[in-house]
């Protein structure tokens, strides 16, 4: 249930972000923000910590700010695969990443999901 509900959490804050960022970041419907957040979530859980792991050297150098650039990059890809689910480029890529964390943290300590 718990994970449901992180789930739903992640998906509105998937859509806010898209309504903030409009010109440059569009989610069809919510059904849409729903597979976003759902391949953004197996994304991050499976592609992320191995790409972390094989740039761990550079990223050490760069102070962690490599981490950015790499979810920036990893929601260029969630953006290639869910239909519906459109970023007109890197830097709105990078800023829908901070965004999106923002909101569903605030949303996460609000509704009482986090863990």
């Amino acid at each position: 249930m718990k994970l449901l509900i992180k789930w739903l959490v992640f998906s509105i804050a998937v859509y806010a972000t898209a309504y903030l960022l409009s010109p440059g970041i569009q989610v069809a419907d919510f059904t849409t923000a729903l597979v976003t957040a759902l391949i953004l979530g197996l994304i991050n859980a499976i592609i992320k910590p191995i790409i972390v792991i094989l740039t761990l050297p550079i990223n050490i150098l760069t102070l962690g700010l490599l981490t950015f650039v790499i979810n920036a990059l990893l929601v260029l890809l969630a953006a290639n695969i869910v239909p519906g689910f459109q970023v007109a480029g890197f830097w709105y890529a990078l800023l829908f990443s901070l965004i999106v964390s923002v909101i569903n943290a605030v949303l996460s300590t609000l509704l009482g999901a986090k863990d």
